[in-house]
């Protein structure tokens, strides 16, 4: 049935190039999810699994997508799933709840605020400062309503919550609605210009590594939050059962490439003799779980081993040299597409 069919958010831009944003179509591919059509922007589809469906769309839009079932599961950020929640909250004074089911170990950002504040004065000392010489304040953001939330903690906090409680959220830079609190311009882009040339008191920005806001000449007062890329779900899935194990398929099998990612399976064979020490090597080296991976001949044994090509405590090269002394022969290093360590491995 088409109502039983799994609706899948995939995040247009930048994540849906090929060099760009993690890699996401070939981490989709090694899922053993190939889509068609994805990286050319659309329409998106999963040829070989049908009942998967593909939406496209921008991350900006997913949290309210999520939230009213317009779509079961999508990929995006923490910031910008938070940024819908709020704005539901506060416009439409609804709750929505997508759940974050899985990090893809992708796209990580700050999200911070940005002003000109004297000397190395403090975010408290600026703030309140800024609050108790203006009964109007006015901040730019891409994400009005993370910055909302934030401001009305800090002001409450430093004092100033009944002063400076109303807001408004507009477009850059129309007249203020109100005459006292917080006038949080939605804009889409150099947030750190406007601050720069002082159009408003102060920013919230997206970063990865804020040399962009040191080139500015501005400096970051304070970090709400960390974001990354993950798969977010409406949790109303689960009164679907058809829907519910399609998610969990496709959880599980995204959670098999992420955990491949960066390792591979050496294989090697060894004469009985060699065995004994090799096994201690491993064994000392932790590179097996319960007990090794062998497969006993006449007279040789075959052994595979899994180790992160990353390492700094056992490089992989190193690895390979120090099982060769040791007596291992035919060397062989698989990278690894997934690894599935279980279906227990990922619960929603």
């Amino acid at each position: 049935m088409e109502n039983d069919n799994l609706i899948v958010g995939l995040p247009a831009g930048s994540l849906a190039d090929p060099s760009r944003g993690g890699n996401l179509i070939n981490l989709l591919k090694s899922a053993g999810f190939p889509a068609r059509g994805y990286e050319k922007g659309g329409p998106s589809t999963f040829p070989i699994m049908p009942y998967l469906v593909g939406w496209d769309g921008r991350p900006q839009e997913f949290g309210a997508q999520l939230g009213l079932g317009e779509i079961d599961i999508a990929i995006g950020g923490d910031d910008w799933i938070r940024e819908r929640v709020l704005e539901f909250k506060y416009e439409f004074n609804q709750d929505i709840a997508p759940r974050k089911i899985l990090s893809l170990e992708r796209g990580s950002v700050s999200i911070v605020i940005i002003a000109r504040p004297p000397g190395a004065a403090s975010c408290e000392t600026w703030l309140t400062d800024l609050l108790a010489r203006n009964r109007l304040v006015t901040m730019v953001s891409e994400m009005p309503y993370v910055a909302l939330e934030w401001f009305q903690a800090k002001s409450a906090a430093l004092g100033f919550g009944e002063s400076h409680a109303a807001f408004s959220v507009q477009k850059f830079k129309t007249p203020p609605r109100i005459a006292s609190g917080i006038v949080i311009y939605e804009t889409w882009g150099k947030t750190e210009a406007k601050v720069k040339n002082g159009s408003v008191d102060f920013g919230l920005e997206i970063t990865q590594t804020g040399s962009a806001i040191q080139n500015y000449g501005l400096r970051i007062v304070d970090e709400i939050m960390s974001s990354e890329t993950g798969i977010w779900a409406n949790p109303r899935i689960r009164q679907n059962p058809a829907k519910y194990d399609l998610a969990r398929m496709f959880l599980l099998n995204l959670y098999g490439s992420i955990f491949a990612e960066n390792k591979v399976l050496v294989f090697f064979n060894a004469k009985k003799e060699y065995v004994p020490r090799l096994l201690d090597y491993l064994r000392d080296n932790q590179l097996f779980g319960d007990e090794p991976t062998m497969n006993e001949g006449a007279n040789f044994t075959e052994f595979s081993v899994q180790m992160d090509t990353q390492s700094t405590t056992l490089p992989l090269a190193r690895a390979r040299f120090e099982l060769a002394m040791l007596g291992a022969t035919h060397i062989e290093t698989i990278p690894l597409e997934s690894c599935i360590p279980g279906l227990d491995a990922v619960d929603f």
